[in-house]
């Protein structure tokens, strides 16, 4: 049987790269400053404050019609 089903994969961010956080406490805009093997680390572009956090962000997708769950 089918199912709708919302996937959540860890996104591969690149040092540098200029990403807006919505819907979060660590909402705003924030380039990527570093990255570890289990942290990010963020700087705000008015401050230039950095905070390291351990990885959050997911990319999000929504497939119609798929197999749940799946067989692995």
């Amino acid at each position: 049987m089918n199912h709708d089903v919302t996937v959540f994969r860890p996104y591969s961010f690149r040092v540098g790269q200029k990403i807006r956080i919505e819907g979060s406490r660590r909402g705003g805009d924030w380039q990527i400053a570093a990255i570890g093997e289990h942290t990010i680390t963020l700087r705000c572009p008015v401050s230039k404050r950095e905070f390291e956090w351990a990885a959050f962000c997911y990319l999000v997708e929504e497939e119609h019609d798929a197999v749940w769950p799946q067989k692995h």
